[in-house]
This record gives structure tokens, C-alpha cells and sequence, in this order.
């Protein structure tokens, strides 16, 4: 009787370790890294009383190359909610989409192409994409160079790190958030004049070739994690940003520090955006640590 009361102990005690393990906080857990390259970032100090952690992301890439490590669920365990730049979770977001993907004013893609110009443009998405470039033919230009990324890449199945994320928020019962509305993020390439992004659109086309090895470059960089390497890749003229910083990243950024303020003070959060939002002096790092937070690399 008193073997059996004993393994009956040892079993609870078991079983309580066990739950103990799992349902303590993992926040010690989490290893500093001893550069400055990661993409995961812990946020505390200054009026927080729990550190929320920024990650860098990469929109659209190969499925097979997005891994989130452990260290990053560990961190997303210990967060009330996801925040990305869009709620991509709302059932909204579709129909919103259609609405706002078109210029203002009625411009058509042909006010902005020479007659041969707009030619090879059309052949290119007959041939090419197996479509025709007419339900597209008042799209901003910027939106079409996005349908083209997965023409760069060397596989077929293809994912985004935000879609990955929404996943884990989901398996943990996450609430997604946005950092902004659609019509906000569609107002930024109304910002850049239509006349540029036609311009980057057939570029891209011309620079096919190219692009498939700038894009390979890109993935590789960003899961280097080396933030040095990542920044300059946002100076090339080849990825659409030169001469559009402020509009496609630093003024976004500083919107997105004076929102982030007023969310991480009462719960912590996870928050997702683009790798370029986070580097450089006017990245998400130097400007959250600028307003007294304790901004640290993580081991990722």
C-alpha cells in the first residue's frame, strides 16, 4: 500500500514538474545575442513592465526557406498580441484590396507607356505570367512589380514569414493586429508618382535575369540576419526604394514608434514588419531605444 501511495506521489510530482515547466514564464530563457545581427528583438524598460519584441520579416519568399525558430515562439508565447503592418486576418481586408489597388483619377497604365513600351508589357504578361494585363490596367504599377517576385523565385511553392506567424498566432490563440489600414498603406504608393512606378515596372521586366539573382541575393541576406548588409540592399535603385525612403519607410516608421508606445504599455505584444523598417538610424531599433526603451538582439 505504501509503494503504491509512493508511486502515486512520484507520479503527481511528475506530472506537476511537468506542468510547472510548461506554464512558467520562458522570459529568462531567452538568450541575448552577442551582435547586433538578429531580427528578433526584445523591447523593455523605460514604463513597460513586460518586454514585447520586434521581428524583421520577409514578405514573400520559398516556403522551405522560412524556419521560425525556437527562441522566436518562445518570445511569441510570451505576448498577449501579434501586430503586423496590416491586420492580414481580416475578412475585410479582400474587398478593401480591389477597392484601393487602383490610381486616382482614372490613369490607365497606358498613360505612362510609349506604344512600343506598352506592347512589350502585354506580351510579357501573355507570355510570361499566362494572363492578360487588361483587369490590371488601372492597378498602381507598384502593385504589379509585387505579382512578379514569385516569377523570381526557384520553387513553386511560395509563402510569406507574415503568413507563417499568422499560423503560430493562431495554434496559440493570438489576437492579429494592424499597424495600419489598408487605405493608409494605399495612400503611400499614391505618394510616389504613378509616371516612377511605371518606369520600375518595365524595368523589372527588361531586368528579369537579373533580378532572379538580386532576389536569391535578398533571401540569403536576410536570413544572414546581418542588419549592415540588409540596409545597404535598401540604397540599390534595383528594389524600388531610391529616392522613396521616407515615404516607403522612415515616415511609416516614426508613426508606427508613437503607436507602439501606447500598445506595449499594457500588455506585451509581438510585432512584425519588414527587415528595412529595422535598420539604420532612423529604423524601428534606434528609434525605440531614442525614446528611452532598452532595445536588445536576441539569439535567433
Amino acid at each position: 500500500m505504501m509503494k503504491n501511495n509512493l508511486r502515486i506521489n512520484l507520479l503527481i510530482l511528475g506530472l506537476l514538474i511537468a506542468v510547472i515547466g510548461i506554464s512558467q514564464p520562458v522570459k529568462n530563457k531567452l538568450v541575448i545575442n552577442k551582435n547586433q545581427n538578429s531580427l528578433l528583438w526584445e523591447v523593455s524598460g523605460k514604463d513597460l513592465t513586460q518586454p514585447s519584441y520586434l521581428f524583421g520579416t520577409f514578405h514573400l519568399m520559398c516556403k522551405s526557406d522560412i524556419n521560425l525558430s525556437e527562441q522566436l515562439k518562445m518570445a511569441f508565447n510570451n505576448t498577449g498580441k501579434l501586430y503586423l503592418e496590416l491586420d492580414m486576418d481580416d475578412p475585410a481586408m479582400m474587398m478593401q484590396g480591389l477597392m484601393l489597388m487602383n490610381m486616382k483619377n482614372g490613369k490607365k497604365l497606358k498613360d505612362f507607356y510609349t506604344v512600343a513600351e506598352y506592347k512589350k508589357l502585354t506580351a510579357f504578361f501573355k507570355d510570361s505570367m499566362n494572363m492578360s494585363i487588361a483587369p490590371f490596367e488601372s492597378m498602381k504599377p507598384f502593385l504589379l512589380v509585387a505579382m512578379l517576385y514569385p516569377k523570381m523565385m526557384p520553387c513553386k511553392t511560395v509563402s510569406g514569414v507574415e503568413e507563417e506567424l499568422m499560423k503560430l498566432a493562431r495554434t496559440f490563440k493570438k489576437e492579429i493586429k494592424g499597424l495600419e489600414t489598408l487605405k493608409q498603406q494605399a495612400a503611400v504608393f499614391d505618394s510616389i508618382p504613378y509616371a516612377d512606378q511605371a518606369k520600375e515596372l518595365l524595368k523589372s521586366i527588361d531586368s528579369m535575369k537579373e533580378n532572379k539573382k538580386s532576389f536569391g541575393k535578398m533571401v540569403a541576406v536576410y536570413k544572414s540576419q546581418n542588419l549592415t548588409a540588409i540596409e545597404g540592399l535598401f540604397s540599390k535603385s534595383e528594389f524600388g526604394m531610391q529616392g522613396n525612403e521616407d515615404i516607403l519607410l522612415y515616415n511609416r516608421n516614426k508613426n508606427w514608434v508613437k503607436q507602439l508606445k501606447n500598445i506595449m504599455k499594457p500588455e506585451p505584444v509581438f510585432v512584425a514588419v519588414g527587415a528595412g523598417h529595422l535598420v539604420g538610424n532612423k529604423g524601428l531599433v534606434a528609434l525605440l531605444r531614442k525614446e528611452g526603451y532598452k532595445v536588445r538582439p536576441l539569439k535567433n
